[in-house]
């Protein structure tokens, strides 16, 4: 099962100090809005996500359809067919993707320790 690209999505106080840290460790801004609340940032094929206000708890993120390099990949396993999936192993969710629809979706589960998983599809 390919998941698509993974990052970690931290909830953090304060954008301006998470981002200085983390440019101390060699991270890079890749994306984002820092006056919105939200950057993406990269160390090679390291991602991390800062998002004040955005999300709870610091979130494992996945994104199918996109590499570590946020390069599109095809052909890749849609979201929809991907929670149908995990349906079927017997994995509950959080939030469902609407199977109805196409293009963007996600889905949210909670792993055994109380981790949010996101696989978020943007295209």
């Amino acid at each position: 099962m390919e998941l698509g690209a993974f990052s970690l999505s931290l909830n953090v106080k304060d954008i301006a100090a998470s981002r200085a840290f983390y440019e101390k460790l060699g991270f890079a801004v890749s994306g984002g809005d820092q006056a919105q609340g939200w950057l993406i940032l990269r160390n090679g094929d390291t991602i991390l996500g800062l998002f004040g206000g955005f999300i709870e708890r610091n979130t494992l993120t996945f994104n199918p359809g996109w590499s570590q390099s946020a390069e599109a990949v095809d052909p890749f396993t849609d979201v929809r067919d991907l929670q149908k999936s995990l349906r079927e192993r017997g994995v509950a969710f959080h939030e469902e993707a609407d199977e109805a629809t196409s293009g963007p979706a996600h889905f949210v589960i909670i792993d055994p320790d109380g981790n949010p998983i996101l696989v978020d599809q943007h295209r």
